[in-house]
C-alpha cells in the first residue's frame, strides 16, 4: 500500500469516527432524561398490586419516571384529616418506592400547593386557608405564614418516603388569584405574577430546603411571566399541551432565554372524555405532534399525564358551606383500558419520527391480539369512530341520538364480533367500552324524547319501560366493568363507580315512574 493509499485510508476512518461522535451526539441531544407517566390517584385508586404491576410494565416499554400525584391517598403522619378512605398504608407507599427503584424508575410526589386543594380545604383544620368559602379549589397565597408551616410539613413526611431528587409542586389552572380581598389589593398594585410568584416562591425554597428540586406544571407561569425571574432558577417547568398550538399558554422560549429547564406532557385522558367516549383520536395526534416538537425545543424530559377526573368537584354543604361530601365532576374509563395509547407513546418516545397512529393500531391489533387484517381494522374503526358528545340534550353533529346509535351500532357490531387469539382481557376493555356507549346512547334518547316539545304525560310509560330496560343492562354491564377491573381498583370503588355511572339513569326513572 503506498502512502496515498493509506492517507486516504487514514481519511475514510477520520470520516467515519466524526460522523459516529455527530450521531451519537445528536442522539444523546434528541433523547429525553426523564420519560416518565403521570399516575393520578385523586379517584380509581389503584391497588398497591396493581401499582407494582403497572410499574412494572412502564419499565418494559422505557420508562424511567412516575409522578404519582397521591392527593389523599398519601398517609401523611401529622396531617390525618388529609387522607382518604382509599389511603396507602406508609409501609405499602415505602414497598412501592423500592419496587420502583428494582425497575429503576424514579417515583416524583406531587404535592399540590395553590390550586386543585379541595381534599385539604374540606377539613376544619385549614378552613383559614382557603381564598374563598365556598370554591374551596384554591387557598389564598396571602396567608404566608400558615401555608409555610403546612408545606414545609408535608415535604419533609415526602422527603422521608421519596428518595427522588424532585418533588412536583404542582401550580396549575389557580383561576381564583387575585379573587379575596387581600389578594385583589396586591394584583391592583404589584400584578398576578407577582401575587403567583411569590407564593411559589415561597413553596419552591422550601423544596429546595429539603434537598430537592421543584417541579411545575407551567400553564400559570407562562400566562403570567413578568415575576417569573425571581424563581429559583433550580425550577423545572412542565409544559402540558393535550393537542393545542403551540406555545397555547405563553412563551416558552422566553422562559428558556432565562435559563429555565422545561420538560413536556401530553396525555391519554382528559377533557372532554368521559366513561362514553374517548378522544382517542387527539390523543394519538398529541403523541406524533408534541413529542417531536418537545425534542426540538430541548425539553428535557417528557411526562405522560392520564386524568381520570378533571379535578373539579360538587359538594354536598351544611351552614356555613362546611363540606359534609365532595364527588368528582368527570369520570373517565379506568387506566386499565389504555395500554393502546401507553405503548404509542413508548414507541414515540423510541422513534425519531413521529408516530402514525392508525398504521400503529392496525400492527398493534395484529401483534398484541393476533387479528387478522378485517379484525384489526374492526379495533381501528372503533379506535377512530367520531368522539361525538350530547351536548344540553343534543348531539353536536349528528342530526339525533337515534342516528349516533345506528352509526355507532355499526362499529360496536364489528368490534364484539372480534374474538382475539391473546390478551383476551384487554381486548374485553374495548368491548366493554363500545356497550357503554351504546347503554348512554340508549339513555340519551330517552332524555331526547322527555325533552321534545311534543311530549305528552300519556307517552310516560313507554319511557319508563324503556328505562326499565336500560337499568336490566346497567347491571349487566356493572358485572363486567367489575370483574375486568378487579384487583386494579379497590372493589368498594369499583362499586361507587357502577352507583355514580347508573345514577343520572335512576333519577330520570323515579321522576317518570311518579307522574306517570
Amino acid at each position: 500500500m503506498n502512502i496515498k493509499s493509506i492517507l486516504n485510508f487514514l481519511l475514510i476512518i477520520n470520516l467515519i469516527i466524526v460522523s459516529s461522535i455527530e450521531t451519537s451526539a445528536q442522539k444523546n441531544e434528541n433523547n429525553f432524561d426523564v420519560k416518565g407517566f403521570h399516575l393520578d390517584l385523586r379517584i380509581q385508586v389503584m391497588t398497591p398490586n396493581a401499582l407494582k404491576e403497572f410499574a412494572t410494565e412502564l419499565s418494559k416499554m422505557g420508562m424511567n419516571t412516575l409522578v404519582l400525584e397521591w392527593e389523599g391517598t398519601y398517609p401523611f403522619e401529622n396531617h390525618v384529616a388529609i387522607s382518604n378512605e382509599y389511603s396507602y398504608t406508609r409501609a405499602e407507599i415505602k414497598d412501592f418506592i423500592a419496587h420502583c427503584k428494582t425497575l429503576n424508575i424514579d417515583v416524583i410526589p406531587l404535592q399540590q400547593t395553590l390550586g386543585h386543594v379541595e381534599y385539604i380545604l374540606r377539613n376544619p383544620r385549614y378552613s383559614n386557608l382557603k381564598e374563598d368559602r365556598k370554591d374551596i379549589s384554591q387557598l389564598c397565597p396571602m396567608e404566608v405564614a400558615d401555608n409555610k408551616e403546612l408545606f414545609a410539613e408535608l415535604f419533609r413526611d415526602l422527603a422521608s418516603t421519596h428518595p427522588s431528587e424532585y418533588i412536583h409542586i404542582g401550580g396549575d389552572e389557580t383561576y381564583l388569584l387575585g379573587h379575596d380581598e387581600k389578594c385583589k389589593k396586591k394584583v391592583e398594585e404589584e400584578g398576578k405574577s407577582k401575587l403567583f410568584v411569590d407564593h411559589m416562591k415561597m413553596i419552591t425554597e422550601l423544596v429546595i430546603a429539603a434537598g430537592k428540586k421543584p417541579v411545575m406544571w407551567a400553564d400559570i407561569i407562562l400566562k403570567h411571566p413578568e415575576a417569573a425571574s425571581e424563581l429559583p432558577k433550580e425550577t423545572i417547568f412542565v409544559d402540558w399541551n393535550y393537542g393545542w398550538r403551540i406555545n397555547h399558554f405563553g412563551d416558552v422560549p422566553e422562559l428558556q432565554k432565562k435559563g429555565f429547564t422545561f420538560w413536556g406532557s401530553p396525555s391519554i385522558r382528559s377533557h372532554p372524555d368521559n366513561w362514553y367516549v374517548t378522544d382517542w383520536t387527539t390523543h394519538f395526534k398529541n403523541q406524533k405532534e408534541f413529542i417531536p416538537y418537545a425534542r426540538e425545543a430541548n425539553y428535557k424530559g417528557i411526562v405522560m399525564t392520564s386524568w381520570s377526573t378533571t379535578g373539579v368537584y360538587g359538594f354536598t354543604w351544611d351552614v356555613n358551606y362546611d363540606v359534609i361530601d365532595m364527588e368528582q365532576i368527570r369520570n373517565t374509563y379506568p387506566l386499565s383500558g389504555f395500554r393502546i395509547l401507553i405503548a404509542s407513546y413508548a414507541d414515540a418516545l423510541a422513534s425519531k419520527t413521529p408516530i402514525e397512529a392508525k398504521e400503529f393500531v392496525l400492527k398493534y391489533g395484529k401483534s398484541q391480539f393476533g387479528l387478522n387484517e378485517n379484525e384489526a381494522q374492526s379495533l381501528s374503526n372503533f379506535i377512530f369512530a367520531k368522539p361525538e358528545l350530547i351536548t344540553n340534550g343534543k348531539p353536536e353533529k349528528s342530526k339525533n341520538v337515534a342516528q349516533m346509535l345506528a352509526d355507532f351500532g355499526k362499529i360496536r357490531n364489528a368490534l364484539c364480533a372480534v374474538n382475539p387469539t391473546k390478551n383476551k382481557k384487554e381486548f374485553e376493555h374495548f368491548k366493554l367500552m363500545a356497550d357503554l356507549r351504546m347503554h348512554y346512547l340508549d339513555f340519551k334518547e330517552v332524555v331526547e324524547a322527555l325533552n321534545s316539545v311534543n311530549f305528552k304525560q300519556s307517552q310516560t310509560t313507554t319511557l319508563v319501560d324503556k328505562l326499565d330496560e336500560i337499568l336490566k343492562d346497567a347491571k349487566k354491564l356493572n358485572k363486567r366493568f367489575t370483574k375486568l377491573n378487579k384487583g386494579f381498583l379497590y372493589d368498594s370503588e369499583l362499586k361507587n363507580q357502577n352507583e355514580l355511572r347508573i345514577q343520572p339513569v335512576k333519577v330520570l326513572y323515579n321522576r317518570l315512574v311518579k307522574i306517570k
